[in-house]
């Protein structure tokens, strides 16, 4: 008998439980919030574009002239550097024994030319001239000259021995900071553009923000326009900027922000602000949201192209 109403009980249980399952799954679920709101534009019309954050010198891959292997790093991560201050050597233990040898040439070489002067100040000190002929003090003083010529090449093998060792210490150029090392002691170099350079170095007295203004956009760029800069993951975070210059040639974009909806396959016009580097707890490399000032479209139909302003302006 009781088994005779436990399969109606299960298959009773069973119904509801999937009954419960469907409503519960058809059931709204909440929109996840984000860690951090977005930045809001300030302006009623604007055009808006992701920055990122460069050294007022850009930001400078240093390389090597010479490729060979890391013998001496000489600064780290945020040193500053003035022009002309080492930054790190190549190996050079083959340049030192030419050296050697040069200088042991230039020895040689001046040896010679005093033996010669010698024997040409005896020739021309004999007092009775019948004794030498002319030819014989011709072929001395053409000595003195050969060995006048052979030391000025000896003395120039050395010194191009020694820019040649110069150029194995890589040194700062411009003044700014260290951003990036990526090479280490013992690490052989490669010479010339590398896809990750040896060094960054950037001048951070005033950061730069280089801004990717979509081209749908850029006709309605101006470049006497306020615009603010927001840092991601806290937009009261924000600073004015100052105009510096803007690019006239429209590139492919190449800086994502990875929003879902960005397009890819669209050129920007890069456009470079500035602001004091105390303004905010940023970095260089760091992005930042940027909103520009600019006429509504349906009155900002004009032919004029932008004018470039290089002195700045501030907003």
């Amino acid at each position: 008998m009781i088994r005779k109403y436990i399969l109606p009980v299960v298959a009773a249980l069973g119904l509801a439980l999937g009954i419960a399952t469907v409503v519960r799954g058809n059931q709204p679920q909440p929109v996840a919030q984000p860690v951090a709101q977005p930045a809001r534009a300030p302006f009623d019309s604007f055009v808006a574009g992701s920055g990122i954050i460069e050294g007022a010198t850009e930001n400078i891959a240093v390389g090597t002239p010479v490729s060979g292997i890391v013998e001496a790093i000489y600064v780290k991560w945020g040193d500053q550097v003035r022009n002309g201050d080492r930054l790190f050597k190549i190996e050079d233990r083959d340049l030192q024994a030419n050296l050697l040898v040069a200088q042991a040439n230039v020895k040689q070489a001046e040896a010679n030319l005093a033996q010669a002067k010698d024997k040409l100040r005896l020739y021309e000190s004999v007092p009775d001239k019948r004794a030498t002929t002319v030819d014989e003090l011709t072929n001395r003083r053409g000595v003195v000259t050969v060995d006048a010529a052979a030391l000025a090449a000896a003395k120039a093998q050395v010194e191009q021995t020694e820019i040649e060792i110069e150029r194995r210490t890589v040194r700062a150029l411009v003044p700014g900071q260290i951003l990036q090392i990526k090479t280490r002691l013992g690490e052989f170099a490669q010479a010339g553009v590398l896809a990750t350079p040896l060094m960054l170095l950037g001048n951070d007295t005033r950061l730069h923000v280089r801004v990717d203004i979509d081209e749908n956009d850029a006709w309605r760029f101006r470049p006497g326009a306020q615009a603010l800069a927001y840092v991601r993951g806290n937009p009261d975070l924000k600073t004015s900027l100052r105009f510096e210059r803007f690019e006239p040639y429209v590139i492919p974009k190449q800086s994502l922000t990875g929003d879902s909806t960005e397009r890819v396959d669209t050129r920007v016009l890069q456009v470079i602000y500035s602001f004091d580097e105390g303004a905010l707890p940023v970095y260089v490399g760091q992005q930042m949201d940027v909103f520009i000032e600019a006429p509504p479209a349906e009155a900002a139909h004009t032919n004029e192209k932008p004018q470039e302003h290089h002195t700045g302006q501030t907003s």
